[in-house]
Formats: C-alpha cells, structure tokens, sequence
C-alpha cells in the first residue's frame, strides 16, 4: 500500500469513528520537523513551540517531553499547557495586550519569562511581582526596523503592537534595567511569518544577531536566552515551492558559529521560536460532502464543514485573493472537473475552495484539506451558526486518540 493510501485509510477511519467534520494530526510529521531542525542548524538552538498556531492539548501533551520550551500567548494558554504536563518553568508568555490578571498569575505560577512588549508592561508586572514577594525572569521583544522581502505578514518597519521599537529602545532599556523586581535574562524578535525562501530567512537571522550584539554590548548584557522568530514557512497551495531547509542551516551555520565564539554569548541559549513548520503540515482537515447541485453552469458540493471549521482555507485570514489550499478526495481518483466546494453556514463567505479540480463527486465523499495542523480550528469562528465543532484526533504510529478541546476546562 502507498503512503498516500495509508493516509487515506486513516482519514477514512477516522471519520467513520469519529465523525466529520474532523481535524487530524499525524505526529510522525511533527516529529520528522523536530529532527529536521536539530540536524539543519547542528543542535544550535533549542525549540520554543508557538501555543497560539494550535493548543490542542492533546499536542501540546505529546510536544511536552520533545521540545524545550512552550510559548503562550494568553493565560489560558498557560493553563492548557500546566494541564498537558508543561511546567510554568518552561514557558514563555509573549503578547502585547497582557492584563494585569495575566501577569499576576503567570508570576505567581512560577513563569519561566515575561516576554516585555513595552516599558509599561515593565513597570505593571515590577509592581505586581513586589506586591508577591517575587521576582520575574523578562526578556525585552525588540521590533526591528528591516525584514527581508519573502516574509508573508512582516512586523517591522511598520507601526506595531509588538515590541519595543529598534528606534525607541535606547529610550527603553535603561527604565525597564532600572526596576527592581524584574532581571532581565535575555531579548526576543519575531518580525516575519511564513517564508518559503532560505536566503531570506538567513538575512533576518543577520538582522537579529546585528541587534542582539548592539543592544548587548551598549548595556554589556550577558544573555541566557536569544529567542529568534523563526518564520519557516510550509507550503499551502499547489504552485508554493516548499522551504528548503538544508540550505537555511548550510547558509547560517557559520554565522550562528561566529556570533557563539563571542565571548559574551559563548554561554547564551539561542533559541528558535516556531509553530506552523512544526505542526502545520501535520494536520488534515476532513469534511464529507453532504449535497450536490448545478447552479449556472458551476458545479458545487456543499459540505458538512467550512469556513466555522476552517476560516484559513476559506480564505478569511489575511489572504487578500482566495487561493485553494491543496486538497483532495480521499480515495483518490483521477480529477473529472472543477467544483466549488461550500460549507454548511447560510452565508457566501463559506467557501472552501472555488474551481478546484477533484475526481467527480458523490454525497458522502471526504475532502482532505492538507496543511491544517496549523490555525485551523484555533483561528475560527466555531460558534458562527451553531454548528457542532469538529472533532480532534491525534494519531501516534498506529494509535488514534479523541483529543477534541473544551475551552470550558480552562475558563
């Protein structure tokens, strides 16, 4: 049997067992992502899982005993993350609309670091971490002022919620160094999401070394931990070239080799900060087509699931042109036409793909829409119309657990 019919053969059971519509994550992919990472940049850095491109708990239970660090962007993150086996320790807490709430509990938690995104943000989590008798590990979220083009969303050189500004950080440090309940440990950038090109993403790895060294040198800061934004990209449509990984380690290597030899970071943990390359390409999203009909020459398949489930594929995350994620029936089939596949909720927004090319359809067919491991469920509206949320189902070699969410558990 094929991979590729094996594949089918799990999404075909699961739906059957299960029920659609349903999401599924193959961990054999997460892990090949993790080996690929330790080998491509020789054990360099350590990982830092982005909680916010998928918190199923199921995964972040399996991640736990895998990867070194878990990065939350809320506190119910850091609540999911304690309930799959991550300690506090090993967190990191990033966002720039933190309340006070937020901070209280993540420092009475034990927090691993407060990822800083302003001097007030400083100032609020000193004041509260006196009132507790604590002290809190912090690192700076530095906002450069360049990114390389490739980058799909870039947060430099821009106004932004993120981060101190390269241009105001001067202004910056000496106030959140001179609080007296906070130690600084480290800083942190993230400036760019999803590139697909290896020299571009070695640039900005440039950019950051270039201002971690500035910045350490003027206050003489001996970091622990340099936390970079990663920004590897997965493919999601036909025509996207997947990231050559290999050529981002052989073009950075040396680079990275150099910046340890320095004395002042000889002892520092660099540490590489990512969601979707890790669990992005894991994940299937699963919906069974539940009607068919002509309507002016256009054929479409109306499914059990959409844009509720899915609102990335239906193009309602950023995307400014609706492109079709790569998909297909499971059971495969030789392609017999265009279709527009439509979700079930009474409005035009919920389309999941338009003219895609699909062996001929009948009702009760599965659609497997690739590269979901990633903002699928996490980024949608679920509760739009009503419909019951999709199930969640983790499969570990020849395992398949339920690990479908509530958020009800952690509010």
């Amino acid at each position: 049997m094929s991979h590729a019919d094996a594949m089918d053969a799990v999404l075909a059971s699961v739906a059957d067992e299960f029920g659609s519509p349903a999401y599924v994550y193959f961990t054999d992919h997460i892990e090949g992502q993790i080996e690929t990472l330790r080998t491509i940049f020789d054990n360099r850095f350590s990982i830092s899982y982005a909680a916010k491109s998928n918190p199923n708990p199921g995964l972040l239970a399996w991640l736990a005993t895998r990867i070194e660090n878990l990065d939350i962007s809320s506190i119910g993150e850091m609540r999911l993350g304690k309930q799959a086996g991550w300690a506090p320790e090993a967190m990191s807490f990033t966002g720039p609309g933190k309340l006070d709430r937020e901070l209280r509990e993540g420092i009475e938690n034990g927090l691993g670091e407060l990822i800083v995104e302003s001097v007030d943000e400083a100032r609020r989590a000193d004041r509260i971490a006196a009132e507790l008798g604590r002290r809190q590990r912090i690192m700076v979220r530095i906002g450069p002022n360049e990114v390389p083009k490739g980058f799909g969303d870039q947060m430099a050189g821009r106004p932004s919620p993120f981060g101190v500004d390269i241009e105001e950080i001067h202004e910056a440090m000496p106030q959140i160094l001179a609080l007296d309940n906070l130690d600084l440990v480290g800083l942190h950038i993230y400036s760019g999401t999803q590139c697909l090109n290896a020299a571009s993403i070695c640039d900005n790895y440039r950019i950051f070394m270039r201002i971690y060294r500035e910045v350490c040198e003027r206050y003489d800061i001996t970091p622990e931990r340099l936390v970079f934004g990663s920004g590897l990209g997965i493919p999601y449509f036909d025509y996207d070239k997947p990231l050559d990984a290999q050529a981002v380690g052989d073009g950075i290597r040396d680079d990275l080799a150099a910046f340890q030899a320095e004395p002042r970071f000889a002892g520092t943990e660099l540490m590489l900060e990512l969601g979707r390359f890790l669990v992005g390409g894991s994940g299937y999203y699963v919906t069974r087509v539940t009607a068919l009909k002509q309507s002016r020459g256009t054929s479409i398949a109306i499914c059990d699931g959409g844009m509720n489930h899915h609102i990335v594929a239906a193009g309602h995350f950023g995307m400014v042109i609706h492109r079709n994620y790569v998909m297909h029936r499971v059971g495969g089939g030789e392609p017999a036409g265009k279709v527009n596949l439509h979700g079930p909720l009474c409005t035009p927004l919920d389309r999941l793909a338009s003219g895609i090319e699909l062996p001929k359809l009948q009702v009760g067919d599965l659609i497997a829409v690739h590269s979901s491991g990633a903002y699928g469920v996490t980024a949608s509206p679920v509760n739009f119309i009503s419909h019951k949320p999709p199930t969640e189902v983790l499969v570990v070699g020849n395992e398949r657990r339920d690990v479908s969410r509530k958020l009800s558990d952690i509010y």
